[in-house]
């Protein structure tokens, strides 16, 4: 059968159009199979997560290969966040990030180390000349490590466009076996502006989630009038693994029609913290649940949205009838469902929630500077999503600011006037948060000009002006002083810090400065032999360990070697 010329030109563009990203182009970044600890645009703390987390069968030191051909375009070495991370640029254009990792290998290892030797820091960032380290498909580039900000060992892998915006690797062909459906917990409807209720009340309402023998949930009839909008928290997990990860696709329907769709499919680095105007920010503070808004929030400039009507809100007339549909959907389109029956009435009866009031109120659109006693707290033009009465008090250096629910999208200010200290004790001052249940002091970065301590922050809650006047603390793990260790390949010792934390380190072995790599998560320092810097019989190892607030010790012992 003669299939036409214009039928042939469509059925790719059809197949194109579904998804534009080339198929088989690039492999999986380990020699094991792919199962995962995390999904693309998963929800974390303030952001989406920009890649998939591959388990490494509870190891380090897997093999990690470059998913495609391309160049080392870049090195980032930190002791947080990726902590040490390789960026490979592909013909194609795109960029993959492989991080987490425990060291790299051998020539891309020798051009880090000649680098972090030159500039004498462990904290590196470097962007080779193009044809430095040229890689092939398959080739091993780096071992896989628990670096950084990692909760246990796995490989972090991303694939960015050229515009470094990371894509779900999903859609390049890179996935695990899912045939389970994605897991819903909870549901609330949101009553939105002064004439909205939902089942008699003018606040927030959790809606009981009922479910049914296909996997799927329906409701009890809810009662609502004006506008409303719905919230959901849901996870999804794969066959192989039971972490629970994000979602992939979440789209309503009212009375068959759509309403909305949010679609993890890629998103920009700059609005990733908008993931607090997505999120109750309120519940995510109280009770650590993320419920995903199923409408758009003023001010919410995420672009994950599509398909919406009415930014995802419905309009219940009195004396109607809605029926709202939830689908919420996984890469490999396993579905869950909800259906909401939803009774338009309105109750003269209704249970209304007013917020505290307080002499403060802040808006959105304006800045606002406060001042009481020593404090002085700058809230700039559009620090917040939303106008608040915030609780602001200061007593005895303390200041709270409250409530915590209110999520803010950029840093303010807070400042300390300590000038009724005397010269000694401002050196050794610092600005903390209290966190937890205990209230711990925890470092907030501090800056001072003159009688001012400042810090700038995202966070409303309690924060205080804290002394530190202990140095921190250096201990040996492997070594003793005037020891024989011929046989050690590395040097290892423990730094820690009570109250204002590490701030810097400096190491040397006979006067020449040594590369430490530094795991904050156990607090310890390790220098590896085989950096061949030149040693005798014997040696003398000198480590100098500073706080933020330049508390320093200092460490010395007397090591022999053949």
């Amino acid at each position: 059968m003669r299939i036409p010329f214009l039928l042939l030109f469509f059925i790719p563009f059809v197949l194109f159009s579904q998804n534009p990203y080339p198929q088989d182009y690039f492999n999986n970044p380990l020699d094991v199979p792919i199962v995962l600890a995390g999904t693309f645009a998963e929800l974390r703390s303030n952001h989406f997560h920009s890649g998939m987390d591959i388990k490494t069968q509870h190891r380090e030191g897997l093999k990690v290969l470059a998913s495609a051909e391309g160049f080392v375009s870049r090195i980032k070495i930190s002791p947080f966040g990726y902590g040490k991370a390789l960026y490979i640029t592909h013909p194609n254009g795109y960029t993959t990030v492989y991080a987490h990792l425990s060291k790299l290998a051998p020539k891309i290892e020798a051009y880090l180390k000649e680098q972090q030797y030159e500039k004498e820091s462990y904290s590196i960032e470097l962007f080779p000349p193009i044809k430095a380290l040229l890689v092939q498909q398959g080739e091993l580039v780096a071992y896989s490590g628990n670096t950084g900000s990692s909760a246990g060992p796995h490989l972090h892998f991303e694939i960015r466009d050229k515009n470094e915006h990371p894509i779900n690797p999903m859609l390049f062909g890179i996935n695990t076996k899912d045939t389970t459906k994605p897991i819903i917990s909870n549901l609330y409807a949101y009553p939105i502006g002064e004439n909205s209720q939902v089942n008699k009340s003018d606040s927030k309402q959790k809606i009981r989630l009922i479910k049914q023998a296909d996997g799927n949930f329906i409701t009890e009839p809810i009662e609502a009038v004006g506008k409303i909008g719905f919230g959901i928290e849901t996870v999804d997990r794969q066959d192989l693994a039971r972490n629970n990860n994000g979602v992939y696709n979440i789209q309503t329907k009212v009375n068959g029609q759509p309403n909305f769709e949010i679609d993890f499919s890629t998103f920009s680095f700059d609005e990733t913290n908008d993931i607090n105007r997505l999120i109750d920010y309120q519940i995510y503070k109280a009770d650590k649940d993320r419920i995903q808004k199923l409408f758009i929030d003023t001010n919410n400039s995420l672009s994950l949205y599509k398909n919406t009507t009415d930014n995802g809100y419905l309009s219940v007339t009195d004396s109607t009838s809605l029926v709202y549909k939830i689908k919420v959907s996984d890469f490999e389109a396993n579905e869950t469902w909800v259906t909401v029956s939803i009774d338009g009435k309105h109750s003269p009866d209704v249970l209304k929630q007013s917020p505290k009031v307080t002499p403060h109120y802040i808006y959105e659109n304006k800045a606002s500077t406060l001042t009481e006693g020593n404090v002085t707290v700058n809230f700039y033009k559009h620090t917040f999503y939303d106008d608040f009465f915030l609780d602001f008090q200061v007593s005895n250096d303390t200041l709270t600011l409250g409530p915590e629910g209110h999520a803010a999208r950029k840093n303010f200010n807070i400042a300390f006037d300590i000038s009724k200290y005397n010269e000694a004790d401002k050196s050794k001052l610092f600005i903390a948060e209290l966190v937890g249940y205990r209230k711990t002091p925890s470092y907030s970065k501090t800056t001072r000009h003159d009688n001012t301590l400042s810090t700038y922050t995202k966070d409303l809650g309690i924060y205080t002006l804290v002394s530190d006047t202990m140095a921190p603390k250096i201990t040996p793990l492997n070594f003793k002083n005037e020891q024989w260790i011929s046989t050690l390949n590395t040097l290892k010792v423990k730094i820690t810090d009570d109250l204002s934390g590490i701030s810097d380190y400096r190491a040397t072995i006979n006067g020449k400065w040594i590369l430490m790599e530094y795991e904050y998560k156990n607090n310890t320092l390790t220098y590896d032999f085989s950096d061949n810097i030149s040693t005798d019989t014997t040696n003398d190892f000198k480590i100098i360990v500073t706080d933020n607030v330049g508390n320093s010790s200092t460490f010395e012992a007397r090591f022999h070697r053949k």
